[in-house]
């Protein structure tokens, strides 16, 4: 057991606001870089120079493994996402129309949508599929419907269909017969335009209205084992049967893995804009909103992890470049489909150690931020960044995969996104003498100094600031003290009421008290009691603050790998 877990709850915050221990609880850490701040930094903020409306991009979650979403963690993580923006928030998960008994696996899951008779004609069955849209619907969660997988009866290549893949696999090995194109693109139409007749049926337009459509995953990674045409082929087809059923369908994709994915993006783009239709053989392909991945790259060097943000930045800039240079598409929404700092959460290893604790929080508010900025440099519209991580039922509490919470018990990063969701307004810009820019972070990460910066905005009676303290090294590090300096506050000479909510190795950290207690696998009932409650996000009110002059300051500590919203609030006069 390291140093770390043997602390109280109580030592372990004293330790971290010395400086003295990891965010990344329960290893053994070299001393810190020499570039770790170790002076006050102040983050200026101006209120009269809005930037315009911050964007909730937040809002977006997916899963491999769709069934979880009937069980009974993932139906209570749908309804803690669901309570961020009720109606306001999407799920996006794979394998909706694979062959198979809705019992999920890792990387797997099935609904048994389409089969067919002994004389080869179709038979649908909306059961399993229509149980994980209500479990989502029900919280105030809609769908964000990704079409696909190829069922057993349709695939050109059927066997084997059903993978048995587990960490340590190789990855390649999920690839089997739900991955190829279909027989008969005509019954494929037949089964989309079916679902979403079922669905328009059964919820009505309006709700439909309000969903995404897009058409398979990843078209140009393993997951599609049809060339490029036949891919531009399978969306013609899918779209097409979707606004047959609802003309006002909103139909987007591709979903390319690696943002642009080589020419991938730029191809099909062009396809949608001046090639041939499959189905109509008139010139171009419906298209709403267009959808790309774009993943970090950690590593694990020197006995700790070290995160890559600067892939993730780079991969989405790359893409958003080649949406800019489509006039006819500069404009649509984009959500970023797989938004996140590795491209595997059913994985495990010495690289994905960040997973449990604070730094991935740490991470998803650093990087969210800068998608703000990359898509105002590109003068595109970004709508959302899909954080594609949810749970893992009858696993190991803590095991290490990407996910939300583990056993029920929240983790670190769920609180960064009840934070992003109290936020409201018009974005204001955050400046510091040595902040690092989009342009430095997207080209070399985070390997000197630290980067401690913000994303503020304001509404009507309000002034939000979500400021952070992340590294791509998981090291120890000094803490830094923060004056979150605001000008030109709106509400001259009046006190505001300060709420502080906080996320770091002491604060809504269960990982760390299960490491304090011996990492128990299981943990009994009294212990699960104690995560629980550790788990939850910090909040403090603040001394409340004096404008002066219409300026207003406050001093925050930041531990390293921590991350902070203050909300700035108008009292009644």
């Amino acid at each position: 057991m390291s140093d770390n877990a043997k602390m109280s709850r109580r030592e372990m915050l004293a330790a971290l606001e010395a400086g003295l221990v990891s965010t990344q609880a329960g290893h053994d850490d070299p001393a810190p870089p020499n570039g770790d701040p170790s002076a006050a930094i102040t983050l200026g903020i101006d209120a009269s120079k809005p930037l315009g409306v911050l964007k909730p991009i937040w809002r977006f979650f997916g899963c491999d493994e769709p069934n979880y979403a009937t069980m009974p963690n993932g139906e209570a993580l749908l309804g803690e996402l669901g309570a961020l923006s009720r109606g306001n928030v999407y799920f996006r998960t794979h394998n909706l129309l694979t062959t198979g008994d809705g019992k999920p696996s890792l990387k797997w899951g099935s609904t048994n949508a389409y089969t067919e008779d002994a004389s080869g004609n179709p038979v649908y069955d909306w059961t399993i599929v229509d149980a994980i849209f209500d479990a989502g619907l029900k919280r105030g969660v809609k769908p964000y419907v990704q079409i696909g997988f190829m069922p057993e009866a349709m695939s050109t290549h059927p066997e084997p269909y059903r993978h048995r893949w587990h960490p340590g696999a190789k990855y390649e090995e999920i690839y089997t017969g739900w991955a190829y194109p279909p027989k008969d693109y005509a019954k494929w139409a037949e089964l989309v335009y079916q679902w979403t007749k079922h669905c328009v049926d059964k919820y009505g337009v309006a709700e439909v209205e309000s969903w995404y459509w897009q058409a398979w995953n990843e078209p140009n990674s393993g997951y599609w084992r049809g060339t490029r045409d036949e891919y531009f082929k399978l969306y013609d087809y899918s779209v097409d049967a979707v606004r047959r059923a609802l003309p006002t369908a909103r139909v987007g994709g591709p979903e390319t893995a690696e943002g642009p994915g080589g020419t991938h993006l730029r191809a099909f783009l062009e396809h949608c804009a001046r090639g041939t239709n499959h189905v109509t053989g008139k010139v171009g392909s419906p298209l709403d909103f267009v959808s790309f991945h774009a993943k970090g790259a950690p590593t694990f060097v020197d006995g700790h992890v070290r995160m890559g943000i600067a892939a993730e930045l780079k991969t989405t800039d790359d893409a958003f470049a080649v949406i800019a240079s489509f006039p006819e598409f500069a404009h649509l929404p984009i959500v970023i489909g797989e938004a996140d700092p590795d491209g595997c959460a059913a994985c495990q290893g010495p690289s994905l150690g960040y997973r449990n604790g604070p730094l991935y929080g740490s991470y998803t508010a650093a990087s969210f931020a800068r998608l703000h900025e990359l898509a105002e440099k590109r003068s595109v519209n970004v709508e959302g960044a899909l954080t594609w991580a949810f749970e893992f039922e009858n696993e190991p509490i803590f095991a290490g995969f990407r996910q939300l919470a583990s056993s029920g018990i929240d983790l670190p990063v769920l609180h960064v996104f009840r934070m992003f969701s109290k936020m409201a307004g018009n974005r204001l810009a955050v400046s510091m003498p040595s902040q690092s820019t989009v342009e430095e972070v997207t080209l070399s990460g985070v390997r000197g100094d630290a980067d401690i910066s913000a994303l503020a905005s304001i509404d009507t009676r309000r002034i939000y600031v979500l400021a952070w303290h992340y590294h791509d090294d998981d090291v120890p590090g000094l803490s830094a003290t923060a004056t979150i300096a605001i000008d030109n506050v709106p509400w001259s000479d009046s006190l505001l009421r300060v709420t502080q909510y906080l996320v770091d190795a002491a604060h809504g950290n269960a990982f760390a008290d299960w490491q304090a207690m011996g990492s128990p696998q299981p943990p009994d009932a009294a212990q699960m009691r104690r995560l629980a409650e550790a788990s939850q996000l910090s909040v403090r009110t603040l001394p409340k603050a004096p404008v002066h002059n219409r300026r207003v300051s406050v001093d925050l500590v930041l531990a390293r790998q921590s991350v902070a919203l203050l909300v700035f609030e108008r009292m009644p006069q």
